[in-house]
């Protein structure tokens, strides 16, 4: 049912360090420029200039590249406190990119960047409490996590509050959710919905949202409509 989010090899908000002159360069494509600046203020203990300078290290841009540095300074950055830093950090561990596999920091650091509200963190770390991967078993958190991502736009967590109220048997929550996903565009909501509103005898909602599904070509609706004769309501 789930699926993690995995980001590029960094986010593109470790460059968002707070000198201005340093980001300026990067943009000009002065990647020379850009590391000595990024350099200077992560040696004065800037999270966000250290997270940069990981990620130029591991791209070899104005440096050469050199991935145990790149993680040298993607750690300091994440123990500084910087979000994204504990994001990136928590998926190498969870995937093993660059270190060796280990659930639990990855949870560790996941936990630390989920705190500040970083939504990516919280869908992922949300997957590890719902597998048990790393972390003890926990729908719960599961849902806690999850609905706050969700709260704050995450498209896959909205979907995925659905599937897991739909296991749980509850169909009105499922609804809620997934039409708060199809409202923000996903098709693939659709038929759920069609499915679950039938389920709940509520037809002239079925009806409606199989409509929407049939017209994007969706050959399971057309079954599904004819199967609970929507046509009749």
């Amino acid at each position: 049912m789930f699926k993690f989010i995995v980001a590029g090899i960094f986010s593109l908000l470790t460059l968002q360090a707070s000198t201005d002159e340093a980001l300026s360069a990067f943009k000009k494509h002065d990647y020379a420029e850009a590391f000595k600046l990024y350099e200077k203020s992560a040696k004065e203990g800037d999270a966000k200039a250290q997270s940069a300078l990981s990620y130029l290290y591991a791209m070899g841009l104005g440096v050469d590249k050199d991935l145990k540095k790149s993680l040298g300074w993607l750690e300091k950055s994440a123990q500084s406190g910087d979000a994204n830093a504990q994001y990136d950090l928590g998926m190498f561990y969870l995937n093993g990119n660059n270190v060796e596999q280990n659930s639990k920091k990855a949870s560790e650091f996941l936990s630390k960047s989920a705190a500040q509200k970083n939504t990516n963190a919280q869908y992922n770390l949300a997957l590890m409490y719902y597998k048990g991967d790393g972390v003890d078993l926990n729908v719960s958190k599961t849902i806690e996590l999850l609905s706050s991502a969700a709260n704050a736009g995450h498209m896959s967590s909205k979907q995925n509050l659905g599937n897991i109220y739909i296991e749980l048997l509850k169909f009105d929550e499922a609804a809620k959710w997934f039409e708060k996903s199809a409202a923000a565009g996903d098709e693939s909501s659709f038929l759920t919905l069609a499915q679950i509103y039938c389920e709940l005898k509520e037809f002239k909602k079925a009806k409606n949202w199989a409509s929407r599904a049939i017209d994007g070509g969706n050959k399971e609706a057309e079954i599904l409509y004819k199967k609970y004769e929507l046509e009749k309501y």
